[in-house]
């Protein structure tokens, strides 16, 4: 979904013949994975970071445009609403000084548009949902200027038969409502991290990641309220999974698939197993033509962009043109603060790579199913959760954590040669907030109970404290 594309309004030829392409470029995926065609240097990492512009009011101001304009660079994209960026970072190796490199790049970015958002009257802040955002804002006049966004907003209606999109939420408070276009997408920012494997080891951290989904949401939840409501402690997760509400076609067995959603299972042989699905069980949504060279799989990459598992594999290109395998991680949201989002990563690849390294595979220990259990829970209930781990006992999550799982993302941070000091700095700041029960959802939600349910107020008080780099465990009332 990065690409810009040319038009917006498609015919049945288009469908056929994008569906051909994909066809084409779905074989010729196979073969590399028969023929162990891709990249071998790894491990890799990166990031993107969705942000929110918001007015001198604490509310969203629709201003991409000028802001991309003025910060003029690469790594700075527009993103579905005309009130969010993304940020990204180059790729590191994931060694040594890695983390710190990654906090460096990506907090000279951010500080770069906070300066250029000034000048423009605005502000940027990361949060997963921010709090001031009403539905009136979620409208197609504040979608970005892009045709790829108009074109996405006119396939998911026609595949709902021009249904409008309809969300209920069951959380601590309820909230059910209807909205006629896929802008409720926009209202759910994310910090999304990438992890470059090789073949041989794929499929054992594609599971892994999905494994680590839930202490990892549990963790760094930050997205408790949307219209005022008190939901989720990662809200975003029911709210992107209702936003583009469109089915799939019946796998056996099953009702259609959601382009949205956990998956429907472990990877077994390899992440082609993904790539099949992708094409199998699910209607293309925007069937470009491209003229590209069929080893760019441009058909491929734009289809799998429209399907949003919560860890997706991605394909992509070295310098050099040799294909790659990345899995991306998506269950995070956006903020507290950028060493914050470091931390997070840290936590994240140390305790995948353990996992995924274990000599006991950790995904013939838990059930697909209760993997999936505990992400949700996980995402409800944050901190509080309860959830089955793999040693086969049901565990409180702050336990789990503190006992077992940042121990193991420290061990795992250093099979990957990450500085000790680097391991120590980050993997406290997880045990800090863990500790102390301070993720960026428990602080707004203290916040809240002091001061009151203004979300206006609630944004600012955030905004301030973000302002000063602080992690948000050591954040004040």
């Amino acid at each position: 979904m990065g690409d810009e594309i040319s038009r917006s309004h498609f015919r049945a030829c288009d469908f056929k013949a994008f569906e051909q392409g994909l066809a084409a470029e779905t074989e010729l995926l196979s073969e590399w994975f028969r023929d162990g065609a891709f990249s071998t240097r790894v491990p890799v990492c990166g990031l993107e970071l969705e942000s929110w512009l918001i007015d001198d009011q604490a509310l969203p101001a629709a201003h991409n445009a000028a802001l991309l304009a003025a910060v003029d660079d690469p790594l700075v994209v527009p993103e579905l609403a005309r009130f969010n960026v993304e940020l990204n970072v180059e790729p590191q190796a994931l060694h040594t000084t890695a983390l710190g490199n990654l906090q460096s790049d990506l907090q000279a970015t951010w500080d770069r548009c906070q300066t250029v958002a000034g000048t423009l009257s605005t502000r940027l802040v990361m949060i997963g949902i921010l709090p001031s955002v009403s539905q009136a804002h979620l409208s197609l006049e504040n979608m970005s200027e892009l045709k790829r966004y108009r074109a996405l907003n006119e396939q998911v209606l026609r595949l709902r038969e021009g249904h409008p999109l309809m969300l209920e939420i069951h959380g601590r408070e309820h909230l059910n409502l209807l909205h006629r276009d896929v802008m409720l997408e926009s209202a759910a920012t994310s910090l999304q991290l990438h992890l470059k494997v090789a073949p041989a080891q794929a499929v054992r951290y594609y599971n892994a990641a999905q494994i680590v989904s839930a202490p990892m949401v549990a963790a760094a939840a930050n997205s408790p309220y949307l219209f005022g409501r008190d939901l989720w402690d990662e809200t975003r997760i029911p709210l992107f999974e209702q936003a583009v509400a469109v089915g799939g076609i019946a796998a056996a067995g099953r009702g259609p698939l959601r382009r949205v959603s956990f998956g429907t299972g472990y990877a077994k042989e390899s992440l082609l197993e993904c790539f099949i699905e992708n094409q199998q069980h699910f209607p293309v949504l925007l069937p470009i033509a491209f003229d590209d060279p069929i080893r760019t799989l441009s058909h491929l990459r734009l289809h799998n962009g429209t399907i949003w598992r919560w860890n997706r594999p991605l394909i992509g290109y070295d310098p050099d043109g040799t294909p790659h395998l990345r899995i991306e991680h998506r269950v995070l949201p956006a903020g507290p603060t950028v060493v914050d989002s470091i931390a997070n990563a840290a936590f994240f690849y140390g305790l995948v790579h353990a996992l995924a390294l274990r000599e006991a595979v950790p995904e013939f220990q838990l059930p697909f199913a209760t993997a999936r259990d505990n992400f949700y829970a996980a995402a409800r209930d944050g901190l509080e959760a309860q959830i089955s781990w793999i040693d086969g006992r049901r565990l409180p999550m702050q336990t789990l954590l503190l006992d077992q799982l940042i121990p193991l993302a420290r061990y795992g941070l250093g099979l990957l040669e990450i500085d000790a000091g680097e391991r120590d700095f980050y993997l406290d700041i997880i045990k800090q907030r863990v500790r102390n029960a301070c993720s960026g959802s428990n602080w707004q939600r203290a916040w809240v109970a002091r001061h009151g349910a203004d979300m206006q107020a609630l944004t600012e008080a955030y905004y301030e404290r973000q302002q000063q780099g602080e992690p948000v465990h050591d954040w004040d009332g």
